[in-house]
């Protein structure tokens, strides 16, 4: 079994959205097997509408100008190269029942579990990250 990466998105903001989809790639690199699990705030991050809901904490929108400078992706392309590097990506079915969300309010290609399916990959993961 190879190296495996299990991460918990639970806060929003397009700076942890850029964080959590950066460690999840470089880990994709190499060739670790990399979970997100996408909880309260981090939800919108994988929403349909994160462009819209996504913002810079106040303070930090200088942020902004050096992410296009430097030719980082928006997020909803990190998010599509995330699942096409095979990166599996759950929405919290807890979360999106407290908040009223279903299946269909965010992208393609996510899946709807609880604490235990991120667990069950969790388990066995070599590296765990919080953001």
């Amino acid at each position: 079994m190879g190296k495996r990466v299990a991460i918990i998105a639970s806060s929003g903001g397009i700076e942890t959205a850029y964080k959590v989809l950066n460690i999840a790639m470089a880990a994709t690199a190499t060739d670790a097997e990399v979970t997100i699990f996408f909880t309260f705030d981090g939800l919108g991050i994988i929403h349909k509408n994160s462009e819209q809901m996504l913002s810079f904490a106040p303070g930090n929108e200088h942020y902004e100008e050096g992410f296009k400078t430097a030719n980082i992706p928006p997020v909803s392309q990190m998010l599509a190269m995330a699942l096409e590097s095979g990166i599996k990506l759950i929405a919290c079915q807890m979360t999106m029942d407290v908040a009223g969300l279903k299946k269909e309010d965010f992208i393609d290609g996510v899946e709807v579990g609880g604490a235990v399916t991120f667990l069950d990959f969790a388990y066995d993961a070599d590296v765990t990250v919080t953001f």
